[in-house]
């Protein structure tokens, strides 16, 4: 199997875990991060959620789950296609969360774009809708 097909493989099984427990697999995700790794999140620490920013070691990236866990509840997350060569693949999906103090939703289309080596995530970016993060948060 090649290197591509292998960290598709891994991703469509840390995704799969992440919807099925909404959201509360971060333990997995935590295990295909390497030690050292460029994480980041398009929200860049804005609207109060100051978690949802760059990192660059896996034991500072338990932050960014605690955030999540902390302050939304997953109401779905769909992993649909996932684009690979080489070292990099992206993930092209949807997800839908509920800020638990607002009671506010979010849904939105999110990208991630992941680059891995020796089977391990080096690299992370998340993309999606900012602008519905701040409505859900204010």
């Amino acid at each position: 199997m090649a290197d591509a097909d292998k960290n598709v493989a891994i991703l469509k099984e840390a995704y799969a875990r992440w919807a099925a427990s909404k959201g509360t697999s971060a333990d997995h995700w935590m295990s295909i991060m390497a030690d050292r790794l460029k994480f980041g999140s398009l929200a860049e620490g804005a609207q109060g959620t100051a978690y949802l920013t760059t990192y660059q070691s896996r034991t500072a990236l338990a932050e960014y789950f605690a955030g999540i866990t902390r302050d939304w509840e997953m109401i779905e997350y769909v992993a649909e296609h996932y684009v690979a060569q080489d070292d990099r693949v992206v993930m092209l999906g949807r997800c839908a969360w509920r800020n638990k103090r607002t009671g506010k939703v979010v849904r939105s289309p999110k990208a991630d774009s992941w680059r891995f080596v020796g089977g391990k995530a080096i690299e992370f970016y998340e993309y999606y809708d900012t602008a519905q993060l701040r409505d859900a948060v204010s």
